[in-house]
């Protein structure tokens, strides 16, 4: 299928954060943009929901790495949940 290049212009910041959200989804830019149009025009409406799952989120990450490191540091018991149902019949 023959491609065109369309030139737009947006917001600085606005490039920088859609480029790092489309980073995050493993797809580029352009992917995205395609994604839009294709939908758009199959549904003709401004369509979509596509949002990044929570759990990759840079608050999640640094609180995940956060409990990594007290597990290292001791700070945090570890118990399977055999011990866990153990110790519930206790």
């Amino acid at each position: 299928m023959a491609q065109t290049l369309i030139n737009f212009r947006i917001e600085e910041n606005t490039k920088k954060e859609l480029e790092k959200i489309c980073n995050e989804l493993g797809i580029t830019m352009s992917t995205a943009f395609n994604i839009f149009a294709k939908k758009v025009i199959r549904e003709k409406r401004i369509p979509f929901d596509v949002s990044i799952d929570p759990f990759y989120s840079d608050s999640n990450q640094n609180a995940l790495q956060e409990s990594i490191k007290q597990l290292e540091e001791g700070k945090v018991v570890a118990k399977t949940m055999e011990e866990l149902k153990e110790m519930e019949d206790e």
